[in-house]
């Protein structure tokens, strides 16, 4: 019972997390799109600029303010509840995942941490990212954007290479996901809105308002803007274990999340000029290189050790024997394990039959990537994988 309510828990998290966060990352989107797309050539000495849009079958006139209207619309939009409730609902997903079961999903095999020091170092990277990210960012290299990037981009990577070292690959990659989600909502509460904020209330004491916080503001947004992909492809990376299942996991995070900024840029600047545009194949070749990097390697030979030779050809008994004592206590009609109350993504594999019909999945997650089981806890051997992986291989 208390699984079943954990998977519900998870599920009704889980969906609130993935509504807000289209709605704080559609507004993102959608501002960043009408900065880069207002017309500046406006004659009125108030206006920055404007645009004219069509959508939904009506025509819309927007214009905006190099700081604010002399006096305010009773009426003002504000954006901030869809970051806000993103993190919360983050944080807690977090929580349900990785730390309620931290030995399966959180501790890497081997690793000199226990379960609760590796969850302190979880929340603990989250707060030392923001602290760094924020010091960064009030540095001289706030007035050189493109280092600034550069600086950030090696610190995410140190983050990711140090939390490997400690944390299963799935739940490195979640965790530098949850620092740039942290960085970014930071961003919302610590500079976005006390900025909105001055502004507001300079215009209402009939004071001008100071330029240079709605300006810090605006640099923000746009490494929100930029993070974004990155952080998108890390919520769905637990799906693919070429990836973070890796040994050079971290790099291949780096690989993608530089292609994702590569294509944000593309579609940030594209209704400007098109001299960008080589992005794309760009983007599309390096994902090719980086999947030729990640095929599966055959595992080395390991001889058995009662007869000191190499695996033959493995019995389907062999190779049951093998699933059911390492896969089965989740992956089951009913499940053993606590942590499921039913099989995980509806894989069972308690018979030669249901194996065959999931060995491309058995291959890539308990052979090639080997982060199956879950924290490797029923300890399977390498000659146990090479054994299983020549069965599937065999049956082919």
């Amino acid at each position: 019972m208390e699984a079943h309510l954990l998977e519900w828990i998870n599920l009704i998290v889980r969906w609130v997390h993935v509504i807000v966060g289209i709605a704080w990352i559609g507004a993102s989107f959608y501002f960043v799109w009408l900065e880069n797309n207002l017309d500046r050539t406006v004659k009125n000495p108030e206006l920055a600029g404007e645009l004219w849009a069509i959508h939904g079958g009506g025509i819309y006139h927007l214009q905006k303010y190099n700081l604010a209207p002399a006096t305010m619309p009773k009426h003002l939009h504000w954006f901030k509840w869809e970051a806000y409730s993103t993190w919360l609902t983050g944080v807690l997903l977090l929580a349900l995942v990785y730390y309620i079961n931290a030995n399966s999903y959180l501790v890497a095999p081997g690793s000199s941490l226990s379960a609760t020091a590796t969850i302190a170092l979880g929340f603990g990277v989250l707060v030392i990212g923001w602290i760094a990210y924020d010091l960064l960012c009030k540095s001289p290299l706030r007035h050189q954007p493109a280092l600034l990037g550069i600086v950030l981009i090696l610190f995410l990577t140190a983050a990711a290479w140090g939390l490997s070292q400690f944390m299963s690959g799935r739940a490195a990659y979640i965790h530098v996901g949850a620092i740039i989600g942290t960085m970014m909502v930071g961003n919302v509460f610590f500079v976005i809105m006390p900025a909105q904020r001055s502004l507001v209330a300079a215009v209402e004491a009939g004071e001008t308002p100071d330029p240079s916080k709605p300006k810090n503001a605006l640099l923000r947004s746009r490494h929100n803007n930029y993070l974004t992909l990155p952080v998108v492809f890390i919520m769905i990376s637990n799906h693919f274990p070429s990836t973070y299942g890796h040994e050079w996991n971290w790099l291949i995070l780096l690989g993608v999340s530089l292609v994702s900024v590569g294509v944000r840029h593309y579609f940030n600047i594209r209704h400007k000029a098109q001299q960008f545009i080589w992005i794309l194949p760009g983007a599309m070749l390096a994902m090719f290189v980086m999947a030729y990097v990640t095929a599966p390697k055959p595992l080395p030979i390991v001889a058995d050790q009662h007869t000191n030779e190499a695996p033959a050809k493995i019995s389907d008994d062999q190779a049951l024997a093998i699933v059911t004592q390492h896969c089965v206590d989740c992956h089951a009609a009913q499940p053993k394990s606590p942590a499921f109350a039913s099989a995980p993504g509806g894989v069972m594999l308690e018979n030669v039959l249901q194996i065959r019909l999931h060995s491309e999945a058995v291959y890539q997650q308990s052979v090639a990537t080997q982060v199956m089981p879950l924290g490797n806890m029923t300890q399977m051997t390498t000659l146990e994988r090479q054994q299983l992986g020549t069965w599937l291989l065999q049956k082919k």
